[in-house]
């Protein structure tokens, strides 16, 4: 992404510790919680990979093809989950957010340029209006969560795992921002 250094470092490391974070929830004994954390540590690391500053790294031209695979091949796996239950939807809309971006810096001229033109396209425009709709309810929802009794592991606590998603949401805001 294009930008200033020092916010792109702390999104990196939010885009990465978040994604760290789904690796353990992954130990879940809940088989849904498990599948549902890889997707988004996928998400995580593939976000903290993309938001490297441009002034430290350039990717190849040839990773932005391997980006679109990898998120289009995780955003038909959401489609294909979607069946058991709508959240999947929200996956899905990440995943088709990261494709649209790798194509943008793909066809951008050093991989990490702006649109160029003036004003912000249609898509990005849709798909700030989705996350930022998100972060809102996300952190609404987070308000009353009580404190739970008993010993949860790290994989089973469902308030971290609304604050991993959440964290990951207001990642992307930032990355449709400076795209």
């Amino acid at each position: 992404m294009h930008g200033p250094a020092s916010p792109g470092w702390l999104l990196v490391a939010l885009c990465a510790a978040t994604g760290a974070y789904c690796l353990l929830r992954m130990r879940s004994s809940v088989e849904e919680q498990r599948r549902a954390a890889g997707g988004e540590a996928l998400m995580g690391f593939g976000m903290a990979a993309m938001a490297v500053p441009a002034t430290v790294f350039t990717p190849p031209h040839w990773a932005w093809p391997g980006y679109m695979a990898v998120f289009g091949s995780a955003g038909v796996h959401s489609l294909w989950s979607a069946r058991a239950g709508p959240h999947h939807l929200h996956h899905l809309v990440g995943a088709s957010a990261m494709v649209y971006m790798a194509v943008v810096m793909a066809s951008s001229p050093g991989g990490h340029s702006g649109h160029g033109g003036t004003g912000v396209p249609l898509l990005t425009g849709v798909l700030l209006l989705y996350f930022v709709g998100y972060v809102l309810l996300s952190g609404v929802r987070l308000v009353p969560v009580a404190a739970r009794s008993g010993a949860l592991g790290w994989g089973d606590r469902p308030e971290l795992a609304r604050v991993c998603r959440l964290s990951m949401a207001i990642g992307m805001v930032t990355m449709l921002l400076t795209l």
